[in-house]
């Protein structure tokens, strides 16, 4: 999510970072002092999909971040992996309004890190020489109390820098209100203050979302839903219709769960080519039994030609006051960080299968353009959870992230406050630079070149 690098000369002398949003999104962008990184864990996810035997309806985007309402009544949903962006595809850059809000949301939880990182050293009287948000070239900058304001190009990133290894400035170099030269408790608390700022934000941000829109809330009941049944399919042919709900299958009653009934059933399908399953079904008022006897695919299993879609109902919640409200939040913040480390979790355990879902700033900027078509209750979330997961990403100790530099920190003090040497310090941080920046490359032009009006052109 959100990576802290240092500039050229020194890992003391700035602060970089960007964000992104489970499998783990990174991404990074250069700028001309500093470095951004750009990370995302959070928006890639798997999702249930049967092309063999029957067609899992994905929802629209507003169904994706829903609310378990029967294991957590405010708050945590069954399965943040499974509900977040199922089957996304990139190259939804259709509307320039959501890509350019989309955009804001970025900028905004940049500015929020960095706003951390930067009142945590004016606060402490610490110097600061800039504050930076985006990377590239600067479009617009304005200088007030020693310290250069600037916009810069490409909203992905930005920087706190200080002046602690700038030969141009003319601050002493054993200045005691030099970072370098803090003790151990005031550089962590400015490296740390852009991750506390931005768990503040997600918290701030849902807080906002229950006084205001209301949280939506999933409401699981049993049985698979039929949207829609094609034109000759096996389904068709043994009486299947549109808006039925199947309960159970060969007598196997379907889990009260959104995807474990689908993939369930789908399982048997694909197991039972030309083989007779006997569905019961809800139409209407009426149980029925029928019997449906799945065609044989091209692969050899079953399917039947129907699209198929949890059945769930949609609510909101909406807090009253501001104690509820405190207390909805506080249970949908939980449920939101839980489920990020989760995806982290098996992000990293098993990175070999998730490696080729690993997206940039481009495929981050996508999915929040989706959002920002399909939902106001998703852009809350897809804030909150990018907050979350900067956060997350970020005290990782990974050289170029706020836990490295911590981890450098941490090791100086473990070493009476004897600081490793310079060389060293500088050789860490750089490879760790090199490395984000050569995979964030990488990144942007592969997520670029997945865009459909680029594969069209192409």
């Amino acid at each position: 999510m959100i990576l802290n690098l240092s500039t050229s000369p020194l890992p003391s002398s700035s602060l970089t970072t960007s964000t992104s949003t489970s499998s783990l999104i990174r991404l990074l962008s250069y700028s001309k002092s500093p470095i951004t990184h750009f990370s995302k864990s959070l928006f890639s996810s798997s999702s249930t999909s049967s092309s063999s035997s029957s067609s899992y309806k994905k929802n629209q985007y507003s169904n994706h971040f829903l609310i378990d309402k029967r294991k957590y009544p405010h708050g945590k949903r069954d399965s943040f992996r499974c509900w977040a962006f199922p089957g996304f595809e990139l190259g939804n850059f259709e509307s320039a309004q959501s890509v350019i809000e989309a955009s804001a949301v970025v900028a905004a939880i940049i500015f929020v890190h960095e706003s951390g990182h930067f009142l945590a050293a004016i606060l402490q009287g610490i110097h600061v020489s800039k504050f930076a948000i985006g990377f590239g070239p600067i479009l617009a900058k304005f200088n007030a109390n020693n310290v250069e304001y600037s916009l810069r190009a490409f909203p992905l990133g930005g920087f706190v820098g200080f002046p602690d290894n700038d030969p141009d400035s003319q601050i002493p170099v054993d200045d005691k209100n030099l970072l370098k030269n803090r003790p151990v408790f005031d550089r962590i608390v400015v490296v740390s203050a852009g991750v506390i700022a931005n768990v503040i934000f997600a918290y701030a941000i849902i807080f906002v979302q229950v006084l205001s829109v209301g949280l939506p809330v999933q409401e699981v009941f049993p049985g698979v839903i039929v949207p829609e049944v094609r034109v000759s399919s096996a389904a068709a042919r043994d009486g299947l219709l549109p808006g039925d709900v199947i309960l159970a299958i060969n007598g196997l009653e379907l889990p009260k769960s959104a995807i474990n009934s689908v993939s369930q059933l789908v399982d048997i399908i694909k197991q039972s080519p030309n083989k007779t399953v006997s569905l019961k079904i809800a139409r209407g008022q009426k149980d029925l039994e029928i019997g449906v006897t799945p065609d044989e695919s091209v692969d050899g299993t079953g399917r039947i030609g129907v699209q198929l879609s949890p059945n769930f109902k949609i609510s909101k919640i909406k807090a009253t006051n501001i104690m509820e409200a405190m207390n909805f939040a506080g249970k949908e913040f939980g449920g939101l960080s839980s489920n990020v480390l989760d995806g982290l979790k098996q992000t990293f355990f098993n990175f070999s299968q998730t490696a080729s879902k690993v997206s940039g700033p481009v495929a981050i900027i996508a999915v929040g353009a989706e959002v920002a078509r399909s939902s106001i209750d998703g852009l809350y979330q897809f804030a909150a959870v990018l907050n979350i997961n900067l956060a997350v990403i970020n005290l990782l100790p990974l050289p170029a992230l706020d836990g490295g530099t911590l981890a450098l920190i941490l090791v100086e003090a473990a070493r009476g406050g004897k600081k490793l040497p310079q060389e060293i310090e500088q050789r860490i941080m750089s490879s760790g630079i090199m490395l984000v920046f050569l995979l964030g490359i990488y990144l942007i032009i592969r997520d670029t070149l997945n865009l459909d009006f680029i594969k069209e052109l192409l």
